[in-house]
């Protein structure tokens, strides 16, 4: 029971969708870092394959990217055939691409819920199914395959911006979590969510015109996450570790959640 094989993902296939920036790229790091083989994918070509090139010369690893916007079935199916070109099994799929909508209620638009429910719903279960035969492929009960979802904080409190349609998605991201880890493990595939409070990322960062130092402050832990703190949950879902919890939806924020409701001044 050593420490080295609870938490090794050595030698593990990995896709992270959203893995150009932000949390995604803190998580492709992570595995990349410890011997995974990753292949990342973003919308932009340039962007994606900056990252990769980085990721690889920093840990000696093989991280590729993919040029892919998986905002429809198109995109996905796309995503899902370059795959398939270049691997016979997926151990791991981090569905983490999304993106978000901010407006006041008076004039959220409609393409504010199709843009967000899309890319964060939709296209997250039609790429865990059209991904689900190699999966299957490399599962096992004792080593079985992982599909980690990312969903948000938001989609368990009520959130400090006005991102309706973000809010509701990442909730449904969560329930869905639930009703995919009932289905697939028996299939040898443990389905979980992570559900991360603020990190620096381009998402977060617009919002608060990448002034990170009042979210700090109303932080339980007086800070916001880190790479080690999002990919060493990633790690331990996709590792030995984690290999009994399924289902789950694990706050990764600091404490907010657990302290909400409570006065923190």
């Amino acid at each position: 029971m050593f420490i080295n094989n609870l938490f090794s993902v050595k030698d593990k296939v990995v896709l992270v969708t959203g893995g150009s920036r932000g949390i995604g790229e803190m998580i492709a790091e992570g595995y990349c870092a410890n011997g995974a083989k990753v292949y990342i994918s973003a919308r932009s070509k340039d962007v994606v394959t900056k990252t990769a090139k980085r990721i690889s010369a920093s840990y000696d690893s093989e991280c590729i990217g993919i040029e892919c916007d998986i905002s429809s079935i198109e995109g996905v199916n796309k995503l899902c055939d370059e795959i398939k070109k270049k691997e016979d099994h997926l151990d791991i799929l981090v569905n983490n691409a999304g993106a978000a909508w901010a407006s006041p209620i008076e004039s959220f638009p409609e393409i504010g819920w199709d843009k967000v429910m899309d890319i964060c719903v939709k296209s997250m279960f039609f790429l865990t199914q059209g991904l689900l035969p190699m999966l299957v492929k490399s599962a096992s009960r004792d080593d079985p395959s992982r599909v980690i979802n990312i969903g948000s904080i938001d989609g368990i409190n009520n959130p400090v911006f006005k991102n309706f349609s973000y809010s509701a998605a990442k909730a449904a991201v969560h329930h869905m979590t639930r009703v995919l880890a009932a289905e697939l493990v028996k299939k040898n595939i443990n389905v979980n969510a992570i559900a991360p409070g603020p990190f620096p990322s381009k998402m977060l960062g617009s919002a608060v015109e990448f002034n990170y130092s009042e979210l700090e402050q109303k932080n339980p832990r007086g800070r916001i996450g880190t790479a080690e703190d999002v990919a060493g949950l990633a790690i331990f879902l996709s590792s030995r570790a984690g290999a009994y919890t399924i289902g789950e939806v694990i706050t990764c924020d600091g404490g907010l959640v657990a302290s909400s409701g409570h006065d923190l001044t």
